[in-house]
């Protein structure tokens, strides 16, 4: 019940250009290496709806018990549970799109010192590679009648799981249901992974997210200097398969104080590698602010 779930939130598919902020740092790895850095959920800028997800949790088992659910201890469990996953359990890797590329709510974020581009890209070169890595490619859920809907399924199953175990093993006073919820942890880290507080709706986020990594030595798994802490991540090729070398098809310059130097050097970076949007770069227009 909670997969089927977690494949119909991703089955929607973005049909249009789909943008990527990031500074120019940022901007010559992703061309150097054709690979774009899919940080663990719990250490990005904007995690927060992964506690999100908590508190939606909370909503829902605080409202059952107020209206006399038989069995509170199981609920209980399950939002300790949770909530203690969320900080210390698996590994989760996503990398954030947006459907607009030109956001001042973004070039805000990503364009200190005048120095942030948003990267478009064909959104079948990303489903593609994303299928080639075992991701899944979803578009954040803002609506929160949707969000409690799902968020209600959710402990519907998780119940259901509960009184299949109990069956099983017989429902003790001192039962201990992390086994039932280890069933569904995957699932509910994907769907966590989309679900993204209502203020930040005009970002239309679509994302990129991995299959959930249990063992932190794994390979595949690296370290990057963050703002406070090593951050994890994954790096996610953005070279379609069968295509020689990376494609984009737009790229904005966020505000910057020198326009035509700023222009005129990204210009030529990308031509020195090889790289040719296929609808050239533009201008944000939106004026610089020094901070």
């Amino acid at each position: 019940m909670v997969s089927e779930i977690t494949q119909k939130l991703y089955s929607d598919i973005p049909n249009e250009t789909i943008y990527h902020y990031t500074s120019f740092s940022g901007l010559l790895g992703i061309v150097g290496s054709g690979s774009l850095w899919a940080s663990d959920i719990r250490y990005m800028n904007d995690s927060a709806e992964l506690n999100h997800m908590v508190t939606l949790i909370r909503e829902e088992v605080n409202e059952r018990i107020v209206l006399g659910h038989p069995n509170p201890k199981l609920l209980n469990q399950f939002l300790d549970w949770i909530a203690g996953r969320v900080t210390n359990g698996h590994m989760l890797f996503a990398g954030s799109f947006r459907a607009n590329g030109n956001l001042l709510s973004q070039w805000r974020g990503y364009s200190e010192l005048g120095k942030g581009v948003s990267i478009g890209f064909d959104p079948k070169q990303i489903i593609s590679c994303a299928r080639q890595q075992s991701f899944m490619v979803g578009k954040c859920i803002y609506d929160r009648k949707q969000q409690r809907q799902l968020i209600h399924q959710i402990v519907d199953f998780v119940e259901d799981l509960a009184a299949e175990f109990c069956g099983m093993h017989g429902c003790r006073d001192d039962i201990v249901f992390a086994e039932v919820f280890e069933q569904v942890e995957s699932d509910l880290l994907r769907i966590a992974a989309i679900l993204k507080h209502p203020s930040f709706q005009e970002e239309e986020e679509w994302r990129i997210v991995s299959p959930v990594v249990t063992d932190f030595k794994d390979p595949s798994v690296h370290y990057r200097e963050g703002t406070s802490m090593l951050v994890p991540f994954f790096e996610f090729s953005l070279v379609a398969p069968k295509a020689d070398k990376l494609q984009i098809q737009h790229i904005f310059l966020g505000p910057t104080p020198n326009i035509s130097l700023s222009m005129n050097s990204l210009s030529m970076y990308l031509a020195k590698e090889g790289v040719a949007p296929k609808r050239g770069i533009g201008y944000c227009q939106i004026p610089y602010r020094q901070r």
